[in-house]
């Protein structure tokens, strides 16, 4: 199974608040070396962390960090973006198309360049930060990405298993982060999630469902889209 201990680690949105959870807690359990990426990487007071300047949609940058980090035996594709607009039909084209970069296309790139990296090491991991959104579509493009994501880490699982390389999904609410800063509704704790996230990759678990509200909505994967959605069944009752 994966191990932390000893591992090089690159996170993507090292910056944010989710990533330097990862960051921390991922030194915290032995790791040598963490590539802590960013558009604009900051300064860490850690030798033990490489500030990493990474764009996950500019196919270039993403090359230039396989160069500068040809050791990483862990991989956390954390990095993302989304839009305050619900609707899928109201998003700019800009919006679209930085989320569809930013949240799909961004760690499909990066897990396709690091995988024959972390295929040359025991105990590699790759983990894609999902959302509870990728199973309820309510968050316009930004849903739609994630169940991209979601789709993209199942392929990716099956691939790379055979060369050892081990795939955890995260599906989560909101998050106490600057993302859901305007979110009145209950957050999971950074600290926790990420505890949550390492605890299940070092167990060998594939998928973390962390909160409540994401292990409802898979449960609900099964039942009839008017039971998933209700406001269907409330205008076909008009």
């Amino acid at each position: 199974m994966p191990t932390l201990d000893g591992a090089v680690v690159l996170v993507t949105g090292a910056n944010g608040g989710i990533g330097t959870e990862f960051v921390r807690q991922a030194l915290d359990r032995g790791a040598t070396k963490i590539y802590a990426s960013a558009r604009s990487p900051r300064a860490w007071d850690d030798e033990r962390i490489v500030p990493l300047a990474l764009d996950v949609a500019d196919p270039e940058s993403v090359r230039a960090a396989v160069d500068a980090a040809p050791d990483v035996t862990v991989l956390i594709n954390n990095a993302g973006t989304s839009v305050r607009s619900a609707g899928i039909l109201t998003h700019s084209d800009q919006e679209i198309r930085a989320n569809i970069e930013t949240n799909f296309v961004g760690p499909l790139l990066l897990s396709r360049a690091f995988a024959p990296i972390l295929s040359g090491h025991d105990r590699s991991a790759l983990i894609n930060m999902h959302s509870v959104l990728s199973w309820y579509a309510v968050a316009g493009i930004y849903s739609a990405t994630k169940a991209a994501l979601w789709s993209a880490t199942n392929s990716l699982r099956l691939e790379l298993a055979p060369a050892g390389v081990h795939v955890v999904g995260v599906h989560v609410g909101y998050v106490d982060t600057a993302m859901a800063r305007h979110v009145t509704d209950p957050k999971t704790d950074p600290a926790d999630l990420v505890r949550a996230v390492l605890d299940a990759t070092e167990a060998g678990r594939y998928e973390v469902l962390a909160d409540q509200v994401s292990v409802v909505a898979k449960a609900g994967l099964s039942a009839p889209v008017e039971t998933v959605y209700p406001q269907l069944a409330a205008l076909a009752s008009r």
